[in-house]
């Protein structure tokens, strides 16, 4: 291996490690929303999947227990939908830094 060869992959660490900084920025800006029931419950979450905040409508509470039954579902359903935005919103622009790269593969 000669020096130009370790200079390369030098630059490629330094390269990724600048990337993941801004990946862990973005996470961390991102926001998606998930509801559930017609909007009856929201939850609106980062991109690191850390829950930002849970609202429920007046109108989800009810008074017998298969009300609180169908609130639970509701929340979970919501949480659920908001992972996925997340996931989704990680993975397009995880592929535009990759593609950056010019990696084989992931452009």
């Amino acid at each position: 291996m000669d020096f130009s060869d370790l200079s390369k992959m030098k630059d490629m660490l330094s390269q990724a490690q600048a990337m993941q900084s801004e990946m862990e920025q973005k996470l961390s800006e991102t926001v998606v929303e998930g509801t559930s029931g017609g909007g009856l419950v929201t939850v609106r979450m980062n991109g690191r999947k850390e829950v930002l905040r849970l609202k429920i409508a007046p109108t989800a509470m009810g008074s017998s227990a298969a009300d609180l039954e169908l609130l639970e579902d509701l929340i979970t359903a919501a949480v659920n939908e908001a992972g996925r935005k997340a996931d989704d919103a990680m993975k397009s622009s995880t592929a535009g830094m990759l593609g950056g790269l010019g990696l084989p593969g992931l452009t």
